[in-house]
Order: structure tokens, then C-alpha cells, then sequence
């Protein structure tokens, strides 16, 4: 165990493990005083006293959504991350024989910064580029780029599905959006029924770990098997799907290591790298370019936005005056929106934030009440620049009057992603 970031940690690098049988956060019962804030932040009541004194636990593996919002809202430090590979990419930075390419997400660009004193939610991409190159990354490729990609293959899934609508074998609506892994292994483990209405497009990471290994390789004339790529991520969850038997569509592990905002920031200091004073610099070509579209990624509401911006303009054969549509960007709770589309009618969306929002959409769609077209979910408030991986905030930890009184302001500072 290590603190990184002021978050125990636990520094294995499992591998060839099934990740249902992996705890991604604990509760350390030496620290826990029972207070209870964890199990409040829990959708799915996998964190649960286990005794009479109120100690908590994560019960069982199969029942968390590897989120992180306990951990991050935990005002006595009592919650650890259970898996860290970030002395495995130490030793593969040193490695002369491997080629280590990082793949960071939109929001860690928003998180990152707050690390190294800077204000929350200030946006330090270019820094971050500079950091992973000094750490050694041979290729600076970016989530980014493939978020675009996301955008063009769920809004054309969108688009078809519609238009499938009164054909014999159509795909259902509404479709839900399929980017976050928290609410994939939710609608998995709590609606399998509803499968058929997920997106059947991976996560940006999920698309950008076998075209690093594949097109990247080709690209660069790099063996892919000296490829090891690094996704970094605001999220815990993500360490959860990186390690998914699906993701091996390059004949490789697409993804080989998964760290979070806090790990990053642990790795660039650990290595002696004055943040604030590194130039901005942009990611490397062939998978580094990206739009607007994917950086909004990072706030709820951001992949219904990108994704409407695609459908307007193919359904209308319009160009759109103003690309946003900020109608459908969500903080908290449940966002609905009609978005009239000239030669084709009305769009009926849905956003939601936090997993106990989104069953209630998935109730309406099981029950075959639901109006909408589109659904997003995003496990965590406000989307994954408020991620589990993300920085701890510093007053959260603290008295519990002063943990209370920081919860009902954290909606006024929370982080949001600018485009």
C-alpha cells in the first residue's frame, strides 16, 4: 500500500484476472467511524455496515459499480483503491524494448491541475502532454481523437435506428449511450433486458486501446507487440473495463494498464517534473487530433450533445448555425429535451446523472413508457470530469460537520469541462 494523491492504494497490477472478483475500492475498517456518507453515495447498495459498531464494507464486487463516490466523498480517508499499476509502468518507461504509448481522457485535462495548486476545474491539456512526455511515453495519443469516433459511430447508430423504426427486425429505442463503464455493469448486472437498447459502440478508450496496437502500429512501424498502452482516466471504473475479456479485439490486450487523475500526478511528481513550468504541447499525430465534440465528453450531457450536433445535420441535410446545445448539458438529477430537427421532426432526449437516476429512465423503458429517442447515462454528478479518479477535495476531508457543510457546496465548485 501507498498514498498517492491522499488516497491509499493498493499497488498490484493484476493480470489474466476475471475483474468481477476484484475489489477496485475497500473500506479499511480501522479508519471507518461509521458515519455512514459512504453508503449515501452508493447507488446499488454494495457498500453496507457489516456490524454493530456501523463499520462498512464493500460486500460483494459483483454489486459495485467500481465508481469511486464513496472514496471521494469519505470524510476520514477510509476508502483505498484496490488496484494500481503504476510501478508496472514505471519499470515499462524504463524498458528500452517497449514502446508506451498514453491515452488520456478528456476530463483528466480539468482535474489534473488542481494536483499542482491550481484552481478547480482549470484546464492544463497542453501541460499534461508536455508531463507524459517527459515521463518517458514514446507516443502522446489522445481519447480525444476516438471520442470523435464515438461521436460518429453512436450518432449513426442513432440516426439508423430511427429510420429503422416499423421494419421487420429494428433495433429498440430509446438508445442508450454506452461510454461509461459504471453504467454498462450497471445495466448489465440490473437490466440485462435492456441490453438490446445499449449502443453497440464501445467506449472511446475501448476503440483507441486497438487502434493504438493496430493503425497506430501500422503507422509508427512499430511490432504491436511492444505496444504497451497506458489509459488514464478520471475514473476507477476504468481500470474495471480496461480488464474486460472483450478487450482484445487487436489479438493483444488493448489496453495494459489503466491509472487515474491522481496517479498521473503522483507519477509526474514521483519523477521530479515541475508541472506549472512546462510549456503546453499537443498530442502526437495519426491518433491525436480531436474537435470540440470530444472534449464536452467530459461533462454529463456532453456525449448527447456531440452525438445531436452529428444527427441535425445527416437528418436535416442542414448545416447547424450554433453547435451548442446546451438545453441537454445535466449537473445533477434528470435533463429531458426536444430537439426539433427541420425536415425530420422532434428528437426526444434524456440525460441523466448518477446511477439512481438512471433507473428510473430504464424502469420507464422496461415498463415500454419511455417517450425519447437517446438516452445518457453518466454514473458519476455532473459527468467524468467529477469522476472517482479525480483529485480529492480537501475539504471533504475533514470533521464531519465540515465534510457536511463541504457536500452542500460541492455543487457550486463542482468541475465542468468548457468548449
Amino acid at each position: 500500500m501507498k498514498q498517492i494523491e491522499g488516497v491509499m492504494t493498493q499497488t498490484n497490477a493484476p493480470k489474466g484476472i476475471d475483474p468481477d472478483s476484484l475489489f477496485f475500492v475497500q473500506v479499511d475498517a480501522t479508519k471507518c467511524q461509521a458515519c455512514g456518507t459512504c453508503e449515501e453515495h452508493c447507488a446499488t447498495g454494495a457498500i453496507q455496515s457489516i456490524n454493530e459498531d456501523g463499520i462498512h464494507q464493500v460486500v460483494d464486487p459483483a454489486a459495485c459499480m467500481n465508481c469511486g463516490q464513496c472514496l471521494v466523498n469519505c470524510p476520514y480517508d477510509a476508502i483505498y483503491e484496490g488496484v494500481s499499476y503504476v510501478d508496472e509502468i514505471f519499470e515499462k518507461l524504463k524498458d528500452p524494448n517497449t514502446i508506451v504509448v498514453s491515452m488520456p481522457a478528456p476530463a483528466v485535462r480539468y482535474g489534473l491541475g488542481e494536483c499542482f495548486g491550481k484552481p478547480t476545474g482549470t484546464y492544463v491539456g497542453g501541460q499534461m502532454h508536455a508531463a507524459l512526455r517527459q515521463l518517458g511515453f514514446n507516443y502522446i495519443w489522445d481519447n480525444e481523437f476516438t471520442a470523435d469516433v464515438t461521436i460518429m459511430e453512436e450518432g449513426t447508430e442513432l440516426i439508423q435506428r430511427v429510420k429503422e423504426q416499423g421494419q421487420k427486425d429494428a433495433r429498440p429505442l430509446p438508445q442508450f449511450t454506452s461510454c461509461c463503464p459504471g453504467w454498462v455493469k450497471f445495466a448489465e448486472t440490473f437490466y440485462p433486458d435492456l441490453l438490446p437498447n445499449m449502443s453497440s459502440c464501445k467506449s472511446p478508450i475501448g476503440m483507441l486501446g486497438p487502434l493504438a496496437k493496430t493503425y497506430g502500429a501500422e503507422e509508427t512501424h512499430t511490432p504491436a507487440q511492444k505496444i504497451y498502452t497506458v489509459s488514464i482516466m478520471p475514473c476507477i471504473a476504468k481500470k474495471y473495463e480496461g480488464m474486460r475479456s472483450e478487450m482484445a479485439d487487436s489479438g493483444f490486450r488493448d489496453i495494459d494498464a489503466t491509472i487515474d487523475t491522481r496517479e498521473l500526478a503522483y507519477m509526474i511528481k514521483t519523477a521530479g517534473i515541475d508541472f506549472n513550468s512546462l510549456p503546453s504541447q499537443g498530442p502526437d499525430p495519426i491518433l491525436g487530433d480531436s474537435t470540440g465534440a470530444a472534449t464536452i465528453f467530459g461533462n454529463s450531457g456532453g456525449v448527447m450533445e456531440a452525438a445531436l450536433r452529428l444527427a441535425y445535420e445527416v437528418l436535416s441535410g442542414e448545416k447547424l448555425n450554433n453547435p451548442n446545445i446546451k438545453v441537454v448539458r445535466t449537473h445533477e438529477g434528470i435533463n429531458t429535451a426536444d430537439v426539433k430537427v427541420p425536415n425530420f421532426g422532434t428528437v426526444k432526449v434524456a440525460v441523466a446523472s448518477g446511477l439512481k437516476n438512471a433507473a428510473k429512465l430504464c424502469e420507464e423503458v422496461r415498463a415500454g413508457k419511455s417517450p425519447y429517442h437517446f438516452i445518457e447515462i453518466m454514473t458519476c454528478p455532473g459527468g467524468c470530469v467529477n469522476g472517482g479518479g479525480q483529485p480529492v477535495d480537501p475539504d471533504i476531508r475533514a470533521s464531519l460537520f465540515r465534510s457536511t457543510v463541504a457536500q452542500i457546496n460541492k455543487r457550486f465548485r463542482a468541475r465542468r469541462v468548457g468548449a
